[in-house]
């Protein structure tokens, strides 16, 4: 059944940019006080990178706070595309006060030969998840689940036991790894980051009924495991 989706519209892009700083501030906040430790799954983008250096700049318990990534492109740290290499520069402070970052990238000439490594990372995270950070492209893609991309069913089920999968995206640009669905809704909540009007209307078609493979953001939408707010500015 569809998840009932908690929309949080702000006039601006900075305004939206500020109260979700806030708003995931207190999840740390929360999680370390309940738990003794936070952990989260970021996104990469433009967006988000503003908004990891708004976090950056907060006074948080980072040395309680666990950090991965939602995807990531087959590239080294180097490469400019790289989601993990934007998240150490934005939050690079975090990171000197002990926040531990554990990247999806391993080894390998393709996302295949570094699966194993990889999940061996990411299963030493603690789970639910307190947040999960999720953004949408313009083709309904969220994570690295492509329409139309190889390895999307596998991603999608996570079939084999593996918390990532490999995906080829039917679009030019490198290979990609993600965390699988059921990875992603092993979590407390799920923050899906949206902006610009063109995203909003594949939003709009996203959460009526339809075919996950066309709009694969409608898996984490159309859900009731994890509750989702849609955080969106013009």
């Amino acid at each position: 059944m569809p998840n009932s989706n908690d929309m949080k519209a702000h006039a601006a892009r900075p305004a939206l940019v500020s109260a979700l700083a806030d708003h995931i501030a207190g999840v740390i906040r929360q999680a370390v006080a309940a738990r003794g430790a936070a952990t989260l799954v970021l996104s990469g983008g433009t967006t988000p990178a503003d908004l990891f250096a708004v976090l950056d700049g907060m006074d948080l318990p980072w040395d309680k706070v666990s950090l991965t990534l939602s995807d990531e492109r087959w590239v080294d740290l180097d490469d400019p595309a790289s989601n993990e290499a934007m998240v150490r520069r934005t939050l690079a402070t975090a990171l000197a006060k002990g926040a531990r970052l554990v990247g999806l990238k391993s080894p390998g000439a393709a996302a295949a030969d570094g699966l194993e490594a990889t999940h061996g990372r990411v299963a030493t995270l603690d789970r639910p998840f307190d947040l999960v950070l999720l953004g949408m492209g313009e083709d309904g893609h969220t994570a690295s689940f492509f329409p139309g991309g190889e390895g999307l069913e596998q991603a999608l089920s996570g079939n084999g036991g593996l918390a990532v999968a490999g995906v080829v995206p039917a679009i030019p640009g490198p290979a990609r790894i993600t965390l699988t669905r059921p990875v992603l809704l092993d979590s407390r909540a799920i923050l899906l980051l949206i902006t610009g009007e063109t995203k909003r209307r594949v939003l709009d078609q996203a959460l009526a009924p339809g075919p996950v493979e066309v709009l694969p953001v409608r898996s984490v939408l159309h859900q009731d495991l994890v509750p989702v707010s849609i955080w969106w500015a013009p």
